[in-house]
């Protein structure tokens, strides 16, 4: 069996819709994802309705919680702001509440999935390096977590010590435990523009990232068409 492994599709709906195609083509016949459905770009419902449909094991990120409430957004960064409060005027209550609905923390067979970190998933709480990546070991209690929210793919492994690296195709090893950011579909910020998400291949105990071209002229342009901030359809040439 082989799951494919997204988030962070941030509103992105080309980049959803090519992810799911290669997903598909290479194998994939099931799917979880991580959280950050919507903000930054265009089209919030439409992708929330995919994942919603596809009903899959999905966790609840930080701008899926901002769209579905309406608590103050003051202490994100004024773009995220922006798209956000426009991001609830294009949400139904319904989808809203499916989104708060969200678990924080899901385990799906034999591995356990977070939007941020395992030691205060809520807290929305970055890990970008194996001190940050320790905290969140000390609460996983299966050989594998994936996780989002940095829009970078990486790799923590954790025996007698902690390790950081790149994600390629890597093979578990009993009595490691492998702490997996799979990457974002939809704004990614390793500085390659590519959709990217994760190939989990149960039987083999192998991942391995997945980069993914999608029509990006179209979905800036429904950005700028949206009245949304110009720089949130720069910036996805930019991979940044």
């Amino acid at each position: 069996m082989k799951f494919a492994i997204f988030g962070d599709i941030h509103a992105n709906l080309e980049a959803l819709q090519a992810v799911l195609q290669d997903a598909g083509d290479q194998g994939c016949a099931s799917f979880v994802c991580l959280g950050d459905i919507v903000g930054y770009a265009a089209n919030p419902s439409e992708c929330l309705e995919i994942v919603r449909q596809m009903n899959c094991p999905a966790v609840r990120g930080n701008h899926d919680e901002g769209a579905a409430c309406n608590s103050s957004l003051d202490e994100l960064n004024p773009l995220a702001q922006a798209a956000l409060l426009w991001t609830r005027s294009q949400l139904t209550r319904e989808q809203r509440d499916w989104l708060q609905d969200l678990r924080l923390v899901r385990q799906v067979r034999d591995f356990t999935v977070v939007h941020a970190t395992l030691d205060s998933p809520g807290a929305w709480g970055y890990v970008t390096n194996r001190f940050d990546a320790m905290a969140s070991f000390s609460y996983q209690f299966t050989q594998v977590c994936f996780y989002g929210h940095t829009h970078v793919p990486r790799i923590f492994e954790k025996d007698d010590s902690v390790r950081a690296g790149r994600v390629t195709d890597v093979q578990f090893q009993r009595g490691v435990k492998y702490f997996v950011n799979v990457g974002s579909v939809g704004q990614p910020r390793d500085g390659d523009w590519r959709a990217s998400y994760a190939i989990y291949d149960v039987q083999n105990q192998t991942v391995a990232i997945r980069r993914v071209e999608y029509d990006i002229e179209t979905a800036q342009k429904k950005i700028l068409d949206a009245g949304l901030p110009p720089l949130l359809a720069e910036r996805l040439s930019l991979g940044k």
